[in-house]
């Protein structure tokens, strides 16, 4: 498989002009699919299932330290209280995450590859955070192996190669909807225009928000879901994406209020750093 970091940067799939959200239809049950999870420096294997796609997570040796305006003094302070702050050294910036969200280490890669090409990377971030880790979990070939899946992730990426903010968030969005939740399916996927936006820390940007309707549903793990991007700068004047994909539909899914609390805290954290490389 690629190295994934190459694909912490820009170069999802082209889509078309923005689409306006349709009605919603009634979900196909179509076919049988899985995810699979690569974990940890050896690479532990893990399957988590979702609508006929392929999630990868990676961790690389040590974890790096620590985006154009001034970065706040003390950036792993969460700006909401009693919440959690997730900081990427690798892209100089963090987030807050509700207390009930697990953070995960910034050396940390988690991100979908392509259901008919294991080895390319569709999408992906580092130093993520994630809601009910384990809010599903299903036998999903027979086998005996439970498999796990995620209600929610939150993180960020590098967009090296965008023409502007709304150009990070526009791409992104449907990206994270169409890995996760429709492929080979781009046209169960909707998306809003961009909208300029600025972080309680004074960071601006744009956000564009995406879901899906209709997507298959082979087990009771998979079904659609929504994303939120927000494309800013980071203090090296490069482009970065913040991002929250999540199911939609169910018991206990992330609200929008919440999920627009979230992208409120996002703030710079020092200047970006090299990542270490991958384990052999």
């Amino acid at each position: 498989m690629q190295n994934p970091y190459q694909q912490d940067g820009f170069g999802p799939p082209e889509w078309p002009p923005p689409q306006q959200p349709q009605p919603q239809p009634q979900p196909q049950q179509p076919g049988r699919a899985r995810q699979r999870t690569l974990v940890g420096i050896c690479v532990l294997t893990v399957a988590a299932v979702a609508a006929a796609v392929t999630a990868v997570v990676y961790v690389r040796n040590g974890d790096g330290g620590g985006g154009r305006e001034a970065a706040p003094a003390d950036p792993t302070k969460p700006l909401i209280a009693g919440w959690k702050t997730v900081v990427n050294p690798q892209h100089g910036t963090a987030f807050d995450v509700p207390p009930d969200w697990e953070v995960a280490e910034p050396s940390v890669f988690s991100g979908y590859t392509d259901r008919k090409d294991p080895d390319k990377v569709l999408i992906g971030h580092t130093a993520p955070a994630f809601y009910k880790s384990k809010w599903c979990s299903i036998d999903a070939t027979g086998d005996g192996r439970i498999d796990d899946v995620k209600l929610a992730s939150s993180g960020t990426k590098g967009a090296e190669g965008a023409k502007d903010t709304a150009d990070v968030a526009e791409k992104s969005a449907p990206t994270w909807v169409y890995a996760a939740h429709t492929q080979p399916d781009k046209s169960l996927v909707t998306w809003d225009k961009p909208v300029e936006y600025r972080t309680k820390a004074g960071v601006k940007g744009t956000y564009v928000k995406a879901r899906s309707a209709g997507a298959t549903q082979p087990n009771r793990c998979a079904g659609d879901g929504q994303a939120v991007v927000f494309g800013f700068k980071n203090s090296k004047g490069g482009f970065v994406a913040w991002d929250f994909h999540g199911r939609t539909g169910v018991p206990g899914a992330v609200r929008d209020d919440l999920i627009m609390r979230i992208m409120s805290t996002v703030r710079l954290a020092g200047d970006p750093k090299e990542p270490e490389p991958l384990a052999p």
